[in-house]
């Protein structure tokens, strides 16, 4: 499977957030990144729907826009506006249902659940630094990782959940749930 440099949706609504990610802001476009090329090997498909283009760029915002480790609603919400001011209502349940449930535990067998359960697998591969693959080529994880590097994201996290657990230890990790 040939890696996708360019997600031009993505990125542009990514771009829209560089006052919010700041100095993140290539560690968060390369995790997209990498996460949508595993969304495209898990499905073979040459692009991936703008539905799950959208949800991409909103699924983890609101750590950075709403400076919270509890941030899948506040994603929700951003996503929410933007498809709204943007006539893309119809795309609303689905793209609120991949952002919700990424960080889901167990498989996803509700509503979208095509989508929604390749992205969460793709999240997976990409958060776990592809030690999950679900039947990915290590080759094809380790290239895209060269293509979109790091960028101190993973670093990112786990500050974030070093902070977290501090704050509310038996809620360490407030977006992961059954």
């Amino acid at each position: 499977m040939p890696i996708c440099l360019k997600f031009p949706l993505t990125e542009a609504l990514i771009e829209s957030f560089t006052a919010e990610l700041g100095d993140d802001l290539p560690a968060y476009r390369n995790h997209v990144c990498r996460v949508l090329n595993y969304f495209l090997a898990l499905t073979n498909c040459r692009m991936p729907p703008d539905s799950v283009l959208v949800a991409a760029t909103f699924h983890d915002i609101g750590i950075w826009t709403d400076h919270t480790y509890d941030y899948l609603e506040p994603s929700v919400r951003r996503a929410k506006a933007y498809l709204s001011n943007h006539n893309r209502a119809g795309m609303e349940a689905e793209v609120t249902a991949i952002i919700r449930e990424h960080h889901k535990i167990l498989p996803y067998h509700a509503e979208y659940s095509a989508n929604v359960e390749t992205f969460r697998r793709a999240d997976l591969v990409d958060v776990s630094l592809g030690f999950i693959r679900f039947g990915l080529a290590s080759p094809f994880v380790r290239s895209v990782k060269a293509a979109f590097p790091n960028q101190g994201f993973h670093w990112k996290l786990v500050t974030l959940t070093a902070t977290q657990f501090y704050r509310t230890p038996l809620r360490p990790l407030p977006m992961m749930h059954w």
